[in-house]
């Protein structure tokens, strides 16, 4: 008697038989003949699984050579997918923050495919200093001293403190013990760092007199941090930069301010909220100024430590700046940004970031009304599709407290059940390009802040 099952077994081909379809050809040149064939032995595998469990073979054993092809492109896709963001935050952090300027791209893709004089002096044709370029232009559009670069502002204010207070204590108001991204907190830093921590004033209210009593032999560095990523409003008191460092000359100890973010243009000039600019820092005397390179700058990730020549060659010369020095491609990216910055009759429109933030709210709504109808045919059976103002913000771990009008696309299940709604959410994230949105008062918005090509995402949602 036939066993059904041998039988079954018997239709699953041998790798050898398989590779040497003409049809093959095409994946042996892609992926290469070590992948193509561990791909047919787990896909074996798999068929001689369903034939045990449930008594046949898969359907895609029909055509294995589409299953090899679907079972490599999936094994093979970067973890780091293209997506849209219509989830109404700029500078997303989970999304990658600031996109790059093609100058940038550029600059990133040249010095990945040559050598180049990374720290490498050719009028001396000795040892150059990695971040001699990035620090020269950082001193013409800001005014400092000097500059150094690091990978990201987290390590920029960890070097910062090392070299400044180590063994010393920082004295830092109360109401400015941020935490930053995923649970970074400045205490913690300070610990890291290997200051002790003094804080003064309260909550809501700390007075110059507060810093002043706080100062003593053990004092090493009086310090602000820019809450960006939160704001206390009402019966508050803040110092000014300014104020600090007069104490600080007065009492001979050193003054440094994190602003975070860090903006090196006026923004309220293209109608966004006010920022301080590390160049307002620098003339008012504050000895260093940290900030991240791909927030608001518009650049990539990075942390940028500007200041005193004095404090900047301590801490180029401090044994961290090695382990947390910037790369070939971070500096050739925050180069070529800061480069834009030396345009600015063309800034507004070549840095991406500053174009999707300074977007006007009638650009928006237009597109939504475009993209209305076409998506009204495809979802509409399901979904009521509005064209709705909404309010996108600057960033998520900084600057989420301010609000930008702007126009979203939303999406109302008629059923009327939340579910329905989440269904549809999970359908867009596992698009070959997912569309991220969020969930909001019973709807799917699709807020339009940093979408420019409205006919890439139709065919997106539509094919």
């Amino acid at each position: 008697m036939n066993n059904p099952a041998q039988s079954l077994y018997s239709q699953i081909p041998s790798v050898d038989r398989l590779l040497n379809q003409p049809e093959m050809a095409v994946l042996l040149c892609r992926y290469g003949q070590h992948l193509v064939t561990e791909s047919l032995r787990y896909l074996q595998e798999r068929a001689r699984q369903a034939i045990t469990e449930e008594g046949r073979l898969p359907q895609w054993s029909q055509d294995w050579i589409s299953a090899v092809s679907d079972d490599l492109a999936q094994k093979q896709r970067s973890g780091l997918q293209r997506v849209f963001n219509l989830s109404g935050t700029v500078l997303h952090t989970n999304l990658g923050r600031a996109l790059l300027a093609e100058e940038a791209i550029e600059q990133v893709a040249d010095v990945m495919r040559h050598a180049v004089t990374l720290e490498y002096d050719l009028d001396g044709a000795g040892r150059g200093h990695r971040d001699k370029v990035i620090s020269e232009l950082l001193k013409a559009l800001t005014g400092a001293e000097a500059a150094c670069v690091v990978n990201n502002n987290a390590a920029a204010v960890m070097l910062m403190l090392a070299t400044v207070a180590a063994d010393k204590e920082v004295v830092v108001s109360r109401g400015e013990l941020v935490e930053i991204g995923g649970a970074f907190r400045i205490p913690d830093v300070m610990r890291q760092a290997g200051c002790r921590l003094m804080e003064v004033g309260t909550t809501n209210r700390t007075h110059l007199h507060d810093y002043r009593a706080a100062v003593n032999e053990q004092t090493g560095l009086l310090m602000k941090v820019h809450t960006s990523n939160y704001h206390i409003a009402g019966f508050t008191a803040s110092v000014e930069d300014a104020a600090l460092v007069a104490l600080g000359r007065e009492l001979n100890v050193p003054v440094a301010t994190d602003l975070g973010s860090g903006s090196l243009i006026d923004l309220q000039q293209y109608g966004l909220p006010p920022e301080p600019m590390p160049q307002t820092l620098i003339a008012a005397g504050v000895d260093l100024v940290t900030f991240s390179g791909d927030k608001l700058l518009g650049g990539p990730q990075a942390g940028i430590i500007l200041g005193s020549q004095y404090w900047i060659d301590k801490i180029q010369r401090h044994p961290l700046k090695r382990a947390l020095r910037a790369g070939k491609l971070t500096l050739a990216a925050l180069e070529a940004t800061l480069r834009l910055y030396q345009q600015p009759d063309r800034l507004a429109y070549a840095l991406p970031t500053l174009r999707l933030l300074s977007r006007d709210k009638a650009e928006m709504h237009t597109m939504a009304v475009q993209l209305l109808t076409p998506l009204q045919q495809c979802y509409g059976e399901q979904f009521m599709l509005a064209a709705e103002p909404c309010l996108s913000q600057i960033g998520s771990g900084s600057l989420p407290v301010d609000r930008l009008p702007s126009y979203a696309l939303t999406f109302a299940p008629k059923n009327g059940r939340g579910s329905t709604l989440e269904a549809l959410a999970e359908k867009w994230r596992a698009l070959p390009v997912p569309v991220i949105g969020r969930l909001q008062e019973g709807k799917l918005w699709l807020d339009l802040r940093c979408l420019e090509d409205a006919a890439d995402l139709l065919e997106a949602l539509t094919a």
